[in-house]
């Protein structure tokens, strides 16, 4: 821009030069010559400052010396001055598609893992991540995707491939926002946020997946039947037990005064419709009809 404002300058000076030595006498290069001017002169004031919008901090370069951070509005600065702008909006950094982190399990299964980082640059470190990166691009593309994709292969390193698919997905993107977050605050990368979006196994991980809950799945019926089994069979051995304690209980209780009492009592009930032949009761004595008929 500054090289641009000088050339209309030095174009319209010398436009206007001529045409009042009478070099040239055309209207339509005095006319030339001042919209030059006018132009290149409007374009050199415009190097002199810089509007710094809403929401961004811009850092000022000049001749190789960093500057201080410029907050948003209207700042003064020389023409050989750059400025690099950052935005403090939040990004979303996506890892899906081409970027899709590759991951292992602790069983050596490979996953493919898609999220998304929502983070943003802390102002009061706008400086230092100009040093680091020298842009907001570069900062994503230096700071952030590495750091993220290292941290999200250790994490599923730690766990099954069972529970990164299914089990744990929640637990393990509550862990890598923890760990992303502490690695880039302290450069000033403030982390608003990290969705793990999908996980998918390998297709020989997804295999081994079936056949585990398949293997599992049996195992919880088997161990079923052995507990339905083991009921059973207590069941029946309380069952037994009862029994005989009534059968003890009952043999203690036949004493032989008892046993008399109920067979004179058994043979008066049978023998008030038919006469009966029968032994006497106890273990002595001789057989007696007892006849109940006969009044």
């Amino acid at each position: 821009m500054l090289y641009l404002s000088v050339l209309l300058l030095l174009a319209g000076v010398v436009l206007l030069v001529l045409r009042r030595r009478r070099v040239v006498d055309s209207l339509a290069a005095t006319v030339s010559g001042v919209v030059c001017a006018l132009v290149g002169l409007v374009l050199g004031l415009t190097t002199l400052v810089h509007v710094v919008a809403p929401y961004e901090v811009a850092v000022p370069t000049t001749l190789g010396k960093v500057g201080g951070t410029w907050k948003p509005g209207l700042h003064l600065k020389s023409p050989l001055t750059g400025v690099t702008t950052f935005s403090t909006r939040p990004a979303d950094l996506d890892l899906t598609g081409k970027d899709t982190v590759e991951v292992r399990s602790s069983e050596g299964g490979v996953l493919y893992a898609d999220l998304t980082v929502k983070w943003s640059i802390d102002p009061q470190h706008t400086l230092a991540l100009y040093r680091l990166a020298g842009s907001a691009d570069a900062v994503q593309q230096r700071l952030v995707y590495p750091d993220t994709r290292e941290i999200v292969r250790n994490v599923f390193a730690r766990h099954t491939g069972v529970e990164g698919y299914s089990s744990q997905r929640e637990a393990i993107s509550a862990e890598i926002e923890r760990l992303v977050t502490a690695r880039l605050a302290p450069r000033g990368i403030l982390v608003n946020g990290v969705n793990l979006r999908n996980v998918k196994p390998s297709d020989s991980l997804q295999h081994a997946i079936d056949q585990k809950i398949q293997q599992d799945q049996a195992t919880a019926q088997a161990e079923a039947a052995v507990r339905t089994a083991k009921a059973e069979a207590e069941k029946r051995k309380i069952d037994s037990e009862s029994t005989a304690a009534a059968n003890r209980a009952i043999a203690d209780s036949l004493t032989d005064r008892m046993l008399m009492s109920q067979c004179i009592d058994a043979f008066k009930a049978a023998a008030e419709k038919n006469p009966v032949y029968a032994s006497p009761c106890g273990s002595v004595g001789s057989p007696v009809i007892v006849d109940g008929t006969k009044r």
